[in-house]
């Protein structure tokens, strides 16, 4: 085996997105351990590291070489390759040729298709050094960048410029260019803290010397520990504790190399806007952490993690402070402005806001939206009054001051608005929650207003976005109408409403002015691209489920997705059953056999023509189950359903043993048939378990 070292290579750039840096740190790591394996050297452990300047990774005992290997080259038939003097044709002196070699040095190989010649050779093992430029470069371009940016003269492209290149296998310099720029040992420490270059000895020295003499801490996990520990040591000093640091702790771990914690204030006045506004004021402009007491109440007071070890940390906090204020004073300013006028008063401006070209404005958007889930509602014999209000309303808010300036505050300053206007809690609720939910893992509506006026928001906007022909390619999805989809599904499933999808669809489909797909293609599109939704979202639910088990239900295409929910759960229980595997490759059987016979309808059993006692086992077994299973259907009671059935296993089973379904006399034919589709039917109505393959 070839002698192995730890490999270290380090990227350094102008500052990454922050919001990125962890995703890329990760998916550079993984491209790059990819490569390797491809490329057939041995290796140990990966490990990823990144800071706002730098991707790096370290390879443990990376193989110097690749290991030789035997190489077999298959040459013609012997047949075609000698004639019948046994002298060499075209054919083989041409392999030969290919090979390097002569046709007396080709060996042959006996197969089940007869004699070939062959050419054995050993292929020399690359090595790591003259392999991995490419590995690296190819790692590099698989990044998931949106936007590539070019610097310089260079043909370069990377998300941000790139300064240096660190690439060491054990304490060897790999002599190459990464991007057109020459490869050596030496990074680059803090901005501010450090001055010239930092060599590094080899892999496992990088992040002792980077600390040391850099005042970097490359190692993101490490780093967001310390940004953690240090924010929360911050807010215990005044008396609180961070409010919703874990949606801050990547991002703020991404800005820095050398985390310094620091708390500072503002005025107490501020405090009286609403809750959501100075948490925004503060996390979203800032990356500062809001600090509440031990009963959620805020306090004047944020920390914020500095970049450096200031001799004068006062100043700094100073600055900080300075930046924050004018910001809340501007919040406080669209607060007291936005509140003199009710939100209702704002319905007409909405004429004058173009939501999407083709799709007529903000209120256009609004009026379909209410007619929806007003007749959503009414299909559930919801508070329809409450849901068309709140429709009238939910957009009000995105022509107000506040949401302008803080547009993460959509709906939610809409319900502040509401309320001061005299709209009712339930209102006001429904247009604080239609957004939800925003992203993955979100939280649901609450209120079933809310629910019911999110449903109706997101389908129109599917539907309005796939008629003007913009729904998502690849994997480019401006409208978010991928998250849009499984908002619905996962209300409609989360929360139980026991909603027709399809004829949701249609009418969200009715409702929209005229496109370029329209109709039932439109609301076929939406269909299709809904339940694609669907499948991944029961998959990523249940880790167990089978692509199959979910094909089984959705072939039926249940009416709601709370139906599919418990139909779907059914089917995972009937698998486990000891009866499923012989009942599943029975269904099959049988859906073969009438397909064949050309899927006969309107045949009935006729009990006269049942010859054999298995065939009048098998029917009398069939009218027992029936009896049984209605009432079942009725209640959606599905997995008792299948286990009903379970029992038809010994007579299914007594049925195919004995019977010849496909008779001479057309009469008992088409009666077996009649048999077997009674028996499919009784199946079906819960889900497709021809399609399961169990055993």
């Amino acid at each position: 085996m070839s002698k192995a070292a730890d490999f270290l290579v380090e990227i350094g750039t102008e500052e990454l997105p922050p919001k990125a840096l962890r995703s890329l740190m990760v998916a550079f790591g993984e491209n790059l351990s990819a490569g390797i394996d491809e490329a057939r050297l041995s290796r140990g452990d990966v490990h990823t590291y990144a800071s706002p300047r730098r991707l790096a990774v370290i390879v443990n005992q990376l193989a110097s070489s690749q290991i030789d290997r035997a190489v077999e080259q298959k040459g013609p038939p012997v047949s075609v390759a000698f004639n019948d003097d046994n002298e060499p044709t075209p054919a083989a002196t041409a392999f030969a040729a290919r090979c390097g070699t002569s046709v007396d040095e080709l060996e042959r190989i006996e197969t089940s298709k007869g004699e070939w010649l062959i050419y054995k050779s050993i292929e020399q093992g690359k090595s790591a050094a003259e392999l991995l430029p490419d590995i690296i470069e190819r790692a590099l371009a698989a990044l998931p960048i949106p936007r590539r940016m070019r610097w310089g003269a260079s043909d370069a492209e990377f998300v941000r410029p790139v300064h240096w290149i660190v690439l060491l296998h054990g304490d060897d310099v790999i002599d190459a260019s990464i991007m057109g720029i020459a490869a050596g040992r030496d990074s680059r420490g803090h901005r501010f803290h450090s001055s010239g270059p930092i060599s590094i000895g080899s892999p496992g020295d990088y992040l002792r010397a980077l600390e040391d003499k850099g005042h970097v801490i490359a190692d993101f996990v490490r780093r967001r520990g310390m940004v953690r520990e240090g924010v929360d040591a911050a807010a215990e000093r005044v008396g609180g504790q961070v409010v919703d640091g874990e949606s801050l702790y990547d991002e703020v771990a991404s800005l820095v190399e050398w985390p310094v914690p620091i708390v500072g204030g503002f005025e107490e006045l501020y405090l009286d806007l609403p809750r959501e506004v100075v948490v925004s004021t503060l996390t979203g402009h800032q990356r500062y952490f809001p600090v509440a007491d031990d009963n959620g109440k805020l306090l004047p007071h944020f920390v914020t993690v500095a970049n450096l070890e200031s001799r004068d940390p006062k100043q700094v906090i100073e600055g900080n402070e300075r930046v924050i204020r004018p910001r809340l004073a501007d919040a406080a300013f669209f607060w007291d402005s936005d509140r003199k006028k009710p939100l209702a008063s704002r319905e007409e401006v909405l004429r004058d806001v173009v939501y999407q070209r083709g799709l007529g404005s903000l209120f256009d958007k609004s009026q379909r939206i209410g007619r929806l889930a007003g007749w959503l509602a009414k299909q559930l014999d919801g508070d329809k009054d409450t849901v068309e209000r709140a429709a009238q309303l939910a957009k009000c808010d995105l022509v107000t001051g506040m949401v302008g300036e803080f547009p993460d505050l959509q709906g939610i300053m809409g319900r502040y608005y509401a309320i001061s206007g005299g709209e009712s809690e339930a209102v006001a609720d429904a247009i604080a929650e239609h957004y939800q939910p925003r992203f993955a893992g979100d939280e649901l509506p609450a209120s079933e207003a809310g629910q019911l006026l999110a449903i109706a928001d997101k389908l129109d906007t599917l539907a309005g976005v796939f008629s003007i022909g913009k729904k998502p390619s690849g994997n480019r999805d401006p409208f978010g109408l991928r998250r849009a989809a499984l908002g619905i599904l996962r209300i409609l499933i989360e929360c139980g409403i026991d909603a027709d999808l399809k004829a949701l669809i249609d009418r969200a489909v009715d409702e929209q002015p005229e496109g370029k797909v329209r109709g039932d293609e439109l609301a076929t599109e939406l269909y299709n691209f809904i339940t694609d939704r669907l499948r991944r979202y029961f998959l990523d639910r249940d880790a167990g489920l089978r692509i199959e088990t979910f094909d089984a239900v959705l072939v039926r295409q249940p009416a709601s997705l709370v139906d599919f929910d418990r139909r779907l759960a059914a089917v995972q229980t009937f698998a486990r059953l000891e009866q499923a595997e012989s009942l599943a490759a029975a269904n099959k059987r049988i859906a073969n056999i009438l397909r064949k016979a050309g899927d006969p309808e309107g045949l009935q059993v006729k009990t006269k023509l049942l010859e054999l006692d298995a065939e009048k086992a098998l029917h009398n077994a069939l009218q027992n189950s029936r009896e049984k299973v209605a009432p079942m259907l009725e209640q959606r009671r599905y997995a008792e359903i299948l286990n009903e059935l379970a029992d038809l296993r010994d007579p299914v089973d007594r049925f195919f043993d004995e019977v010849m379904v496909m008779a001479d006399s057309d009469a008992v034919k088409n009666n077996r048939l009649a048999l077997l589709g009674e028996l499919r039917a009784l199946f079906l109505d819960v889900a497709d378990i021809s399609r399961l393959s169990i055993g």
